[in-house]
């Protein structure tokens, strides 16, 4: 096997989901992506992340964060509710609410006023930590409202990149979500974190099967006898979709390790503690392989695994393989007595195929996958197995090719 600086992992997904609505739209529709002359049914890459983030699983993306004390929390009241609200008990209201205004106007911004009108941001537990010890300093050396809001202007003033300067202290204390999904905070353009792991849309492989879902909410109570009404209480309608999705997940493992020990982006590979970054990507492999997303639970049970995970390492620029699904896979093809599964599977290893032949880009790979979906001519693993090696690869910053090989 071809060795390769991992500085990019590659992680590719099939996942079927029957009678479901994974992501709704304004409109309580789901959501929808054209594509290669065809419509297909769409999971955002916010809906994605996010249950990967909050899953009730023991490798939620914020179990990890707990468990190193970096959670993170993306609200619009994160100051009233965490940096001030606990104050009001010690301190005059008058005070509390000059030093919360001054606090809201500078991390919110001119909208501060108006909770509606803000912008969710997103806050790690050790700067909200830091807020709350600083407003509890500014409000114990002011003796009334006017010295209150005074001292925070002039702390505003004299601290204009506050959050970046807690960054340079401590890489994670924007989160460890902020670390891997990015932050943008308009107030402190210093504190801004880029995305180091990057997650596209998924789309089902054929055209969208939508179905549109007639239901009634019957009236316990109701007795014809008795004279009531024998219509329902409530007559609804939803959408509900069947598909076989495509997903797609790139991570920066230099930007990563730069994200999460505040090392430069260009020495990642020097004398870092990568083992959070390594626990990240094998969190990562397991939540994509495992996690569902889905509205509708009570009524759905979207409850899947992927059937296929692949996971690429290599040095050169990603590349999607969702290319191999430009044309829609057929639903039911006269032509073979293979099932959807396999025959979507075989486009993506022929896709691939053309693309080696013609970059040679030399990525080293495993996959795990169904017996009708295996990859031939790809080494295949379990699920524990895969994850464990795109770890090991971060761990030693090199290729799997020393790794050992998979059960």
């Amino acid at each position: 096997m071809t060795f390769v600086t991992p500085k990019f992992i590659q992680i590719h997904f099939l996942a079927a989901w029957p009678g479901a609505l994974l992501n709704r739209d304004d409109a309580g529709l789901a959501k929808r992506l054209p594509f290669g002359g065809a419509t297909r049914t769409r999971i955002s890459s916010q809906c994605l992340k996010r249950h990967w983030r909050k899953a009730d699983d023991p490798r939620a993306l914020h179990v990890l964060a707990t468990e190193k004390g970096v959670e993170g929390v993306r609200s619009k009241i994160t100051i009233e509710r965490t940096v001030t609200g606990p104050l009001r008990t010690r301190f005059d209201k008058e005070a509390v609410d000059a030093v919360e205004l001054a606090f809201l106007t500078k991390f919110y911004g001119k909208n501060a006023k108006d909770k509606q009108q803000r912008q969710a941001l997103l806050f790690g537990r050790p700067e909200i930590d830091w807020m709350h010890g600083e407003a509890e300093r500014l409000l114990a050396e002011s003796g009334s409202a006017a010295a209150a809001k005074a001292a925070a202007d002039i702390w505003i003033k004299e601290d204009k990149n506050n959050l970046n300067q807690l960054r340079d202290q401590a890489a994670l204390s924007a989160s460890l979500e902020a670390a891997l999904f990015g932050r943008m905070v308009t107030s402190d353009p210093r504190a801004n974190t880029d995305a180091a792991i990057h997650v596209a849309h998924a789309f089902t492989v054929h055209e969208e099967q939508p179905e549109l879902d007639y239901f009634t909410v019957v009236d316990d109570l109701s007795d014809r006898s008795l004279g009531d009404d024998a219509g329902a209480a409530g007559v609804f309608d939803t959408e509900l979709t069947s598909g076989l999705y495509y997903g797609y997940v790139v991570v920066d493992v230099p930007l990563l390790v730069s994200n999460l020990t505040g090392c430069a982006r260009r020495d990642w590979t020097g004398d870092h503690d990568r083992d959070l970054a390594a626990r990240v990507v094998e969190n990562l492999v397991h939540l994509v392989a495992e996690i569902s997303p889905g509205a509708k639970k009570g009524s759905t049970a979207p409850y899947t695994r992927a059937e296929l995970v692949l996971v690429e390492v290599g040095d050169r620029q990603p590349r999607t393989l969702a290319n191999a699904f430009r044309d829609p896979v057929l639903l039911t093809d006269p032509a073979s007595n293979r099932g959807l599964g396999f025959r979507t599977a075989e486009a993506l290893l022929g896709h691939l195929s053309a693309m080696d032949d013609v970059y040679a880009t030399g990525e080293a790979r495993r996959h795990m996958a169904l017996p009708d979906l295996r990859l031939t001519g790809v080494d295949h693993a379990n699920l524990a197995d895969l994850a464990a090696w795109a770890g090991g690869v971060v761990r030693s910053a090199s290729t799997g090719a020393d790794q050992g090989e998979p059960a």
